[in-house]
């Protein structure tokens, strides 16, 4: 349960909002010298403000093919060049853009919470094996617990998709 809330946190961060995010550019895979790596493996990104990144390469020989790969992400991002470094303007989000980000986290928050539920059933199912050797108050306490651990989990799932959809709406 608790990796379907990391890996919905990780999901999330990918999402363009109105603000800049550094975990935002981890998704693109930028090809240099005919092999294909993560961005964040040949660059720091940072957040100079909240509507700016910096892309500081670790080899300023691999700053054209950082450009490339941003500029064909679907992230809609067009980066200057400024020195040694590329600075990424967050354009604002048309409302389309927005309405398209909320149902995205929408639908990734169901599919959490559908991963949260398969793990409870798994739970409850593995519970019910052993459940012959343990005595009937003790499955019943169990059970209650692995309940309140799945809602608790839901919750906590439904809050970070609401902080995230609020962040999209405020651009």
């Amino acid at each position: 349960m608790e990796a379907a809330i990391v890996a919905l946190s990780r999901e999330l961060t990918k999402l363009r909002t109105g603000r800049a995010s550094p975990g935002m550019l981890d998704h693109i895979i930028v090809e240099t010298g005919g092999v294909k790596m993560p961005l964040n493996h040949l660059a720091v990104v940072s957040v100079l403000d909240s509507k700016t990144l910096s892309i500081n390469p670790y080899d300023p020989n691999t700053l054209k093919e950082l450009e490339c790969a941003i500029v064909s992400s679907p992230l809609g991002l067009n980066p200057r060049v400024d020195g040694q470094r590329l600075i990424a303007a967050i354009p604002a989000l048309t409302k389309e853009h927005i309405q398209a980000m909320c149902k995205v986290v929408a639908k990734t928050s169901e599919d959490v919470k559908q991963s949260i539920r398969r793990s409870r059933q798994k739970a409850l199912d593995m519970m019910k094996k052993a459940g012959s050797s343990l005595p009937k108050d003790q499955m019943k306490r169990l059970e209650k617990e692995i309940d309140e651990l799945t809602k608790k989990y839901v919750k906590s799932a439904d809050d970070i998709c609401k902080a995230k959809e609020k962040e999209i709406n405020e651009g």
